[in-house]
């Protein structure tokens, strides 16, 4: 059912929610179509293959199995430029409702809060968001949280091909999910992610991860050249 933000944070709902026209008449309309919008992008962009992705499958298969299990929640910030200590508030909240999302053990590293925030579209707003986006990763750290940064002109490289840019969205966004064994290349680049990374999984599983990658590498550029892509 639809909930009343907490604290003045931020109303989350699930996109099983979103479908339901009850949930969404509490929501002002503005923000249902932003709530609707990013569930859109989940299951159009996140939850498909991609022809420059670089291996086959969807986007993101951690996003396939959280959505079929109902653990993702979707937010709405209208905070401006200006409102960094209220655009990290917002997201403290969020951090407490992710520890609260509904699921039993085995189901719980599937869990996962994506917070639009349309007004931070230009080149300050997107600055401003990447300032919290800092300031809640230091907090998620030594939980084992992931926290990605979303919006329209990311540059950020694929890990299968580097010419992707799989971190495009149609707005801002910020995405919490648990951290999870493919996720190996992303905490090498940070000591104390990695060191969080070998609590929950032994030190084969980076090695395997990252020779199946520089094996995938190979034969994509094997590929190019022979002209087949």
């Amino acid at each position: 059912m639809g909930k009343e933000p907490s604290h003045n944070g931020i109303v989350l709902l699930s996109t099983r929610e979103l479908a339901d026209a009850a949930s969404g008449s509490a929501l002002p309309p503005d923000s249902l179509r932003i709530h609707r919008l990013i569930a859109a992008w989940i299951t159009s962009y996140l939850m498909r293959s991609h022809p420059d992705l670089g291996r086959s499958g969807e986007v993101c298969p951690f996003t396939s199995r959280a959505h079929r299990l109902d653990t993702i929640r979707i937010g709405v910030s209208l905070a401006a430029t200006g409102d960094i200590a209220e655009i990290k508030e917002k997201m403290s909240d969020c951090l407490r409702q992710f520890s609260a999302i509904a699921c039993d053990e085995t189901t719980k590293l599937f869990r996962t809060v994506i917070v639009g925030f349309p007004n931070l579209d230009d080149e300050d707003g997107l600055a401003a968001l990447k300032v919290a986006q800092a300031h809640v990763k230091w907090r998620c750290l030594w939980d084992g949280l992931m926290v990605g940064r979303f919006h329209p002109h990311s540059d950020d490289r694929g890990l299968w091909n580097r010419d992707f840019r799989p971190m495009r969205s149609p707005i801002p966004l910020l995405a919490i999910r648990h951290l999870v064994r493919n996720d190996a290349p992303f905490a090498l680049r940070n000591p104390v992610l990695f060191a969080r990374y070998l609590c929950s999984y032994s030190l084969a599983a980076p090695k395997q991860l990252l020779a199946n990658l520089a094996k995938q590498r190979t034969r994509r550029g094997a590929r190019l050249q022979q002209g087949v892509e």
